[in-house]
Formats: structure tokens, sequence, C-alpha cells
């Protein structure tokens, strides 16, 4: 019987990972330092994640970026590597966590690259602790619960999702979500391309899922997400961003669609918006050279 290897093709592109204790909790990063090459005054980027990723969904950034910034990726608490902690969670709570880190291991003002879920806690970010950016990146950037349904349907909504919200139901959908076959099909969806969802694509979504606990986390994140008080307005924070800030979006998103992305640019001066074409939620692996470049770009004219 062939021997798995300790480290997949796909980990192989994550730099240099380490763990970090966070209030107890085993908390997963990567880093890589900058080039030589790289201007000094490169302020660096810090990637935060979507649900149900981790920092292997960077494999086709964090190496090219590195030539100009020294770049950071963290497994937010309850996914990747990161401990599946029985925890109350948020976005304040991943804001925490991002704040800490930056205080603890960087110290000087970052660019914070977030997609979906990881764009909400970005954004959240840095409007609560604007002394740590110096600039966002926001792919495909949610929309609150409280801003997804009217008023008045919310209490209905909420009391059917809690009707379904219990882990009798949820954990056996976890199991089988899980599941390889299953997990390559949902992805499928998300991508605007079947061939992009390969083998290492899956794995690195699978890998967290084996974890001791994930289950358990699964079942409170899936509780935690119907709540509105899981994060603040979308709307509500963008005007009070004090800093440039690139948005980059798919134009075949079928998971956070573009109509909902070009009503933000309005709500602050200090946003630019990108869309680009052909690719669908995962964009930044889809056309990874062009967001690639797009960051660059927009990094060198507004840092």
């Amino acid at each position: 019987m062939p021997i798995k290897p300790l480290v997949q093709p796909w980990q192989a592109q994550m730099g240099f990972q380490r763990d970090w204790v966070w209030r107890g909790w085993q908390t997963r990063y990567t880093y890589i330092r900058a080039a030589e090459t790289a201007d000094p005054g490169a302020p660096p980027l810090v990637f935060l994640h979507g649900f149900g990723s981790a920092i292997a969904q960077w494999r086709t950034n964090l190496v090219p970026l590195s030539q100009s910034h020294t770049v950071y990726a963290l497994d937010l608490l309850g996914f990747g590597a990161s401990e599946k902690a029985a925890a109350s969670y948020r976005v304040d709570l991943w804001v925490d966590q991002v704040y800490d880190f930056w205080r603890t291991l960087i110290g000087q003002p970052v660019v914070l690259v977030g997609h979906s879920l990881g764009a909400l806690v970005t954004l959240t970010a840095a409007v609560k602790h604007p002394d740590m950016v110096r600039g966002l990146v926001l792919i495909t950037l949610p929309a609150a619960r409280q801003e997804t349904l009217p008023e008045w349907l919310q209490p209905i909504v909420n009391a059917l999702e809690g009707a379904f919200s219990s882990p009798l139901l949820i954990r056996p959908l976890f199991n089988l979500i899980r599941r390889p076959s299953v997990l390559r099909k949902i992805l499928r969806l998300a991508y605007t391309s079947p061939e992009s969802v390969t083998e290492d694509v899956v794995a690195s979504f699978v890998a967290p899922a084996l974890d001791r606990g994930a289950a358990q986390a699964f079942c409170r994140l899936s509780q935690a997400r119907t709540r509105t008080d899981f994060s603040d307005s979308t709307k509500l924070l963008l005007p009070r961003l004090q800093t440039p800030t690139l948005m980059l979006w798919g134009e075949q998103d079928r998971i956070i669609p573009l109509a909902w992305g070009r009503q933000l640019p309005n709500l602050n001066p200090l946003l630019q918006m990108v869309e680009i074409p052909e690719t669908g939620h995962f964009l930044y692996e889809e056309r990874s050279q062009q967001v690639n470049e797009e960051i660059l770009t927009w990094s060198k004219q507004f840092l």
C-alpha cells in the first residue's frame, strides 16, 4: 500500500504554517516573507478565508503576492486547522482574533484581504480597529443577516430555522456534506468551470471536516449565522471606512450575486470596485493571475 505523503501538493504552496494559541484555543496561520526585491515600505497582506474554507483557499495567491509583500493567512477559529471550539461564533469573535493576532505578531498597519465571510470580518475589523489597516481588499462582500430579509419577516424565518437547526438534524447533514463526492457537487455550483474543482480543492475542504469537534462546530456555526446579532449591517459599516478599499466580484457569482455588490460603491468614495468576467464565487482561484495583478496595481496606486 503506498504511503500517503505528510504534505499534500496544495499544502506546499501555503508558506510556513504555525500554530498560535489564542484565548486557550489552538489556531493556525501561515506566512511568507516578502522577496528581497520587494519595496521595504510595502504593507503586509493578511488573508481571511470564507465560510467553510481555510488558508488553503489562497494556494494560487500567497506565493505570487509575496514577491511584493510579506503575506499572512489565518484559519479563523472553527475553520481549517484551527480548533473546532465550543464557542459563541459571531463576526466580532473573529475580529478579536484577527486584531490580537495583528498586535502579537505583526504590529504595523496591514492590508486586510477577505473573501465572503472573511470580507465581512475584514470590513468590521477595519471599522473597529482603524489603527490596524492601511487598506482593504474585499472579495465578494456579503450582506448581514438583517439586510437579507424584511424586518416583519425575520421573526417568522427565525422560528422556522430554529426548528430545523437542532443538532439532531444538522449532524447527519454535516456527515453527508463532508463526503468528497457530495462536496464536489456543491463546489461545482460555486465555480464557473467544473474543471476548477480538482482533487486538491476538494481535499482542502474535506480535511478540516474530519477534525475532532468539527460536527459540533458546524452546528454552532449554522445556528449562529441565522441570528441578527451575527454581524453588523454591511451597509452601515461601509460608510464608516476611512481607508482605501478595493472590492473584487465575479460576474457569474451564484452565491453572492453581483447585483448586491453593485449597490455598495455608492456608500463610500474610497471604495473602488472591479468586476472579474467569467468567474464565480471563487474568482481568486479561477482568475488568480488577474486577481493578483488587480491587488498589486491598486496597492501601488493608493497605498
